[in-house]
C-alpha cells in the first residue's frame, strides 16, 4: 500500500535564529579582519628588521587572510547575503591559491639556498598569539556558517583555520632553526600546508564547503556530507 507523500519540513534556522546567525559572522569576521590587520603590521615589520622571510610570508598570509574575511563581510553586508555567496567563495579560492603559491615559492627558494627563517622573539610571540587567538575565531564562525548554511562562511573559517596551521609552522621552524639550526624544517612544512590551501582553494571554487542544509524537502538530492541540493 503506498501512501500519501510527505513533505518535510524546513530544518534549517528560522528568520529570527538567522539574523543573530548572520549577526555573528559579521562580527566574527570584523574580529577575524581586525586581528589579522595587526598581525600583518607586525610581522612584516619584524620580519624586514630581523630579514626574515617566514616572518614576512607569515604576515604576507594574514594581509591574504583579511581580504577572503573582507568578501564574506561584503556578503554579509548586503539584504540578501545568498545572492552575494559565489563571488564571495570565488574571492576566498582566490586566496587560498595566493597563499598556495607563495608559499611554495618562498619554500623551494629556501631549500634551494635562499633567504634561511631567522630567530625573532616577536616572530614567536606572534606566532603563539595566533595559535591562542585563531582556533576559537575559525570554529566559531565554522559553527555559525554550519548552521546558517553559508558556505562562504565555512570557507572563510577554513581559511582562518589554516592560518593557524601556519603560525604553528612559522613557531617550530623559528624555534627548531633556533634550537638545532634545522633551516629546511620551515620550508618542508610549509609545502605541506601548500597542498592542503590549493585542496581547500578548489573546495571554495566549487562550494563544495557547507555542512548544514537551510532547508529539506522529500525530494532534496543530500549528499553525505549533510548538504541537500533540491532536484
Amino acid at each position: 500500500m503506498t501512501g500519501p507523500l510527505i513533505q518535510l519540513g524546513q530544518v534549517g534556522p528560522d528568520p529570527v535564529r538567522r539574523a543573530v546567525l548572520a549577526r555573528r559572522v559579521r562580527l566574527l569576521v570584523a574580529a577575524t579582519i581586525t586581528y589579522n590587520v595587526v598581525e600583518a603590521v607586525l610581522a612584516i615589520t619584524a620580519g624586514t628588521i630581523a630579514s626574515s622571510t617566514a616572518l614576512i610570508g607569515f604576515g604576507l598570509d594574514s594581509v591574504i587572510e583579511v581580504s577572503s574575511a573582507a568578501a564574506v563581510a561584503w556578503q554579509f553586508a548586503g539584504r540578501d547575503p545568498q545572492a552575494r555567496e559565489r563571488v564571495a567563495l570565488r574571492v576566498i579560492a582566490v586566496s587560498f591559491f595566493a597563499l598556495a603559491a607563495y608559499v611554495t615559492v618562498e619554500s623551494v627558494r629556501a631549500l634551494l639556498g635562499g633567504a634561511e627563517a631567522e630567530h625573532s622573539s616577536v616572530g614567536l610571540v606572534l606566532a603563539a598569539a595566533s595559535l591562542a587567538v585563531m582556533p576559537g575565531l575559525s570554529y566559531a564562525q565554522r559553527r555559525a556558517g554550519r548552521e546558517l548554511g553559508s558556505r562562504s562562511a565555512v570557507a572563510d573559517s577554513k581559511q582562518t583555520l589554516l592560518c593557524t596551521y601556519l603560525s604553528a609552522v612559522l613557531l617550530v621552524g623559528l624555534g627548531v632553526n633556533s634550537l638545532f639550526g634545522w633551516s629546511w624544517a620551515d620550508p618542508v612544512a610549509a609545502l605541506v600546508i601548500a597542498g592542503v590551501a590549493v585542496k581547500e582553494g578548489r573546495e571554495a571554487w566549487r562550494g563544495d564547503v557547507c555542512c548544514a542544509p537551510v532547508t529539506r524537502t522529500a525530494t532534496a538530492d543530500c549528499a553525505g556530507d549533510g548538504c541537500c541540493t533540491p532536484s
